[in-house]
């Protein structure tokens, strides 16, 4: 073979792979916005004021909305902020700063495999432990459920962002005479909070669409739940309850309820990379 036909043949198979690399890549990238257009297409032209600011209304009756779902939903991402986020917060600061190889190993083993955990499991974990004694489903216990499955999210990449401050910082923070946990404090976690910050917006957008622990944990309710010791409306399981009714109006309100969710989701994951993206740049 010739040094000629050696040159034409590679330059065809490079021509070849990357069609085929740039077919996969729109193929992949195309279902995403296929997704998103239905969601447009079927949920835009059923969002008015009322689904913001008015209750269900009765089944078979037409119109209403779901307010009460949607403060449900800000109510548990509220509380699965303030456990999930502090506990995983602290695990990977133990996991980045104080750990041996031995006790990080295993820690790391713990928060991958809660992680890969369905979500149905930990819902009726928190079932048996918080709604049965307390005999009643409840925000609280929606809530916690989904800050359980925050925590290994928090975890892991809390440690990444730790581990990429730069050396040389807290070298110099030593050299200056801070001791270790000055150092720790006032040097190491504010040059990540950016993306520790990132890494609490990304584990909320991961849990705001969850359904199947609040069927067990938060139920439903078709009204306002006062305090967080009562059932609680929230927006995937509406979705879901809707979507599965017989009647045309829900189902439209259903499609429209997944269009408010999944645009939550998604401003949430574009301002997290804007944030990290500011502070690779910083």
């Amino acid at each position: 073979m010739t040094l000629l036909s050696r040159n034409r043949r590679r330059r065809i198979v490079n021509v070849v792979m990357l069609g085929m690399t740039a077919v996969f890549t729109a193929a992949s990238v195309s279902v995403l916005f296929f997704v998103l257009g239905y969601l447009l297409l079927k949920g835009g032209r059923s969002l008015d004021l009322a689904f913001f600011t008015e209750l269900p209304r009765p089944a078979g009756e037409t119109g209403g909305g779901m307010a009460n779902a949607l403060v449900g939903s800000a109510k548990m991402l509220g509380i699965a902020a303030a456990t999930g986020l502090p506990v995983g917060f602290l695990a990977g600061l133990y996991l980045s700063e104080f750990a041996g190889r031995r006790a990080a190993a295993v820690v790391r083993y713990a928060a991958d495999l809660l992680n890969g955990m369905p979500s149905i499991v930990i819902g009726i974990f928190v079932y048996t432990l918080v709604v049965l004694p307390m005999k009643q489903f409840s925000t609280l216990a929606g809530g916690l459920a989904l800050g359980i499955i925050m925590i290994p999210i928090m975890t892991r990449s809390t440690e990444e962002f730790l581990r990429a401050v730069p050396l040389p910082l807290r070298e110099a923070s030593l050299a200056l005479g801070a001791s270790r946990t000055i150092t720790i404090i006032r040097v190491v976690v504010p040059a990540a909070a950016r993306g520790i910050v990132t890494a609490a917006m990304l584990g909320l957008a991961r849990v705001a669409g969850e359904t199947a622990p609040l069927l067990f944990t938060s139920l439903s309710n078709a009204f306002w739940s006062a305090g967080v010791l009562n059932p609680t409306a929230s927006l995937p399981v509406m979705i879901y309850n809707y979507a599965v009714s017989p009647y045309d109006d829900w189902h439209r309100q259903a499609w429209a309820a997944g269009l408010v969710l999944l645009t939550l989701v998604l401003v949430a994951n574009v301002a997290a990379r804007q944030l990290l993206g500011a502070r690779r740049h910083a």
